[in-house]
């Protein structure tokens, strides 16, 4: 029985996380109990068998009753252990889910570094991926294709059309918590990520065929066939005659195949590897009603020839099985005999004319689901958090209490963010460590957010369709012997060319041009910054130099000033993180020195 949904997220999870656990109690209990009653049978056998053996008071066919008993017992303890199991990791679903809400997230779940994501103008700049990243926050997939197309989403823009229907999917998914609680928990294996590896898969899936001659596979088992009936007669009769010629005919057709079945099973243990996870996965969607177009479309992505594709991947689970037996010594002795690697392929090959072309739609119904469902968690967890409202005309974000959806609630300090109108930047001007570098990172990644389909950290965002430019962690490269001025202007030559496509960039400019003197500085910021609002894009400019201030000048008040400040009281630097129109009115550079003891 579900439980009801609680009044918060919180209560909701700890209230599934103790019903779990205390499963886990339940099941822990049965497995000690069965434990004890197999030793209880063991003992029983081995009394029974020094009675009837030894005694020989008692007929030794009394020794099956025990052996049944705990062969029965043995079967059930298995299902508990697994019920145990899965009680278990559906425990720590919840307990991960409570340390997201609590912000206590980062750590637990291993990330690593995407290639994908080296080429991206924000990617890196943004803290999209790795330890700590909003990848980490947002990802609940069990598979390569989830992963892989929720990080597709947050490193491509979409159209308005494809979000607003993500809007749709995520928002009938939000309260489908047995549903992820489901998917989060399928599978044999605890470790997540585990096999489906769907390139390999489909490219398996996908090959041509290499046995067309469909003759062939009844030859193969009227052969089969024959070879028992021969081997039959050699022992009744001792006339070997008939099993050797039909085994000499056996040979030369497996011989004449080597190459073509070497093609047809080579790869199948990385392609084929953990289908039982997939099936699993197919199947929990293939049960789950939608009502969203999305959603509705992506089930109807579940079935080859109306055959449901887990049922479809169970049978080429099966098959796997065959062809990993193939390793076997009494499978080795009697390959030939039985014709069993030609059959096992034949069977691979009808298997892959009949759903092989399915399995590119089934791994992206999945990869796309778990992604749904990944925002689809978020939101549930975030409720204060809305989805984005998209608008029409000039390039427009415009963001009320904007924070930063990795720094925790209560550190979080909010703003309201606006470039709109004549406004098409923002110079943002402050010392280190004021928040400017945050601030800009907190409009950056919620316009991915908005640009994936997710809920965004604000009140309310609205904004037009935007793509992302930063130029924020840009550092030298000892290996292509660059140096930090150079990167960061190549970065801008990539921004500025970005900016001449559709659609408009958002760009995102920390310290601009720091690397060289105050005069070609202002000289290449003005320029930079004009070539970018004039290619229709809008952003933000961040600064510490009060020089840059007057770039509003060349900007045709396009560019307005704002700032961020801060203050030195007891010794200390305080900053409040709050954004303020104008240009920052002083600079504590020097106070700053000579607090930590430059003689300044």
């Amino acid at each position: 029985m579900p439980l009801p949904i609680a009044s918060t997220p919180t209560e909701e999870y700890r209230q599934r996380q103790q019903a779990r656990e205390a499963t886990v109690a339940h099941f822990e209990k049965l497995h000690r109990s069965l434990g004890n009653l197999r030793l209880l049978l063991v003992i029983a056998a081995l009394f029974i068998a020094w009675w009837s053996l030894y005694r020989r008071e008692l007929s030794a066919w009394w020794l099956l009753l025990p052996f049944a008993a705990f062969v029965a017992v043995a079967t059930y303890h298995a299902k508990i252990l697994r019920k145990r199991s899965l009680a278990e990791r559906a425990a720590a679903v919840y307990r991960k889910g409570l340390a997201r809400i609590e912000d206590r997230w980062i750590g637990n779940s291993q990330q690593t570094k995407r290639a994908d994501a080296e080429a991206s103008l924000y990617a890196t700049d943004l803290d999209l991926f790795g330890a700590g990243s909003l990848f980490e926050l947002l990802s609940q997939a069990r598979t390569c294709m989830g992963e892989d197309t929720l990080a597709h989403w947050l490193l491509s823009p979409f159209p308005v059309t494809a979000i607003t229907d993500r809007h749709a999917s995520v928002a009938e998914l939000r309260n489908r918590l047995d549903l992820r609680e489901d998917m989060a928990i399928s599978g044999e294996e605890e470790k997540l990520k585990t096999g489906v590896h769907p390139k390999a898969l489909l490219e398996w899936a996908e090959q041509p065929a290499q046995l067309k001659r469909q003759s062939l596979r009844w030859t193969a088992l009227l052969l089969a066939i024959l070879s028992i009936a021969g081997a039959i007669v050699w022992g009744e009769t001792g006339i070997k005659t008939p099993f050797l010629l039909v085994l000499v005919v056996e040979s030369f057709i497996a011989f004449s195949l080597k190459d073509r079945l070497n093609r047809v099973f080579a790869g199948t243990d990385r392609a084929l590897a953990d289908l039982h996870l997939l099936s699993s996965l197919l199947s929990r969607l293939e049960r789950e009603p939608f009502h969203s177009p999305g959603l509705q479309l992506l089930k109807q992505q579940l079935t080859s020839h109306s055959v449901p594709g887990s049922k479809a991947i169970a049978h080429l689970e099966t098959i796997v099985q065959l062809i990993e037996s193939r390793d076997n010594l009494f499978i080795r002795l009697f390959d030939v005999p039985l014709m069993y690697s030609v059959q096992i392929a034949f069977a691979a090959e009808a298997w892959r004319r009949a759903h092989g072309k399915a399995v590119g739609a089934w791994l992206n119904a999945v990869g796309e689901m778990e992604a749904l469902l990944s925002l689809a968690a978020y939101s549930y967890e975030h409720p204060a958090d809305p989805f984005p409202e998209f608008v029409e005309g000039a390039p427009t974000f415009h963001a009320e209490e904007l924070g930063h959806p990795l720094i925790p609630v209560a550190k979080c300090v909010r703003n309201t963010v606006s470039i709109r109108g004549e406004t098409r930047a923002l110079l943002i001007s402050g010392s280190n460590m004021s928040g400017k570098s945050t601030l800009m990172r907190s409009v950056g990644i919620n316009t991915v957010l908005a640009m994936a389909g997710a809920p965004v950290r604000a009140r309310c965002l609205r904004l037009t369709p935007l793509r992302v430019g930063a130029s924020i962690l840009v550092n030298d490269s000892l290996q292509e012997g660059s140096s930090r001025f150079y990167a960061e202007i190549t970065r801008l030559r990539r921004i500025c060319d970005l900016a001449e496509q559709h659609p408009p960039v958002l760009f995102l400019l920390d310290e601009l041009l720091q690397g060289t003197n105050s005069k070609d500085r202002l000289t290449g910021a003005e320029a930079v910054v004009r070539e970018l609002i004039d290619s229709g894009a809008i952003g933000i400019v961040s600064t510490h130099d009060l020089a840059l201030t007057d770039m509003q000048h060349s900007g045709k008040g396009r560019l307005q000033n704002m700032h961020l400040q801060d203050e030195i009281e007891d010794g200390k630097m305080k900053f409040d993180f709050k954004l303020r129109p104008g240009v920052v009115t002083k600079s504590n550079g020097v106070e700053l020195m000579r607090l930590i003891g430059l003689k300044v």
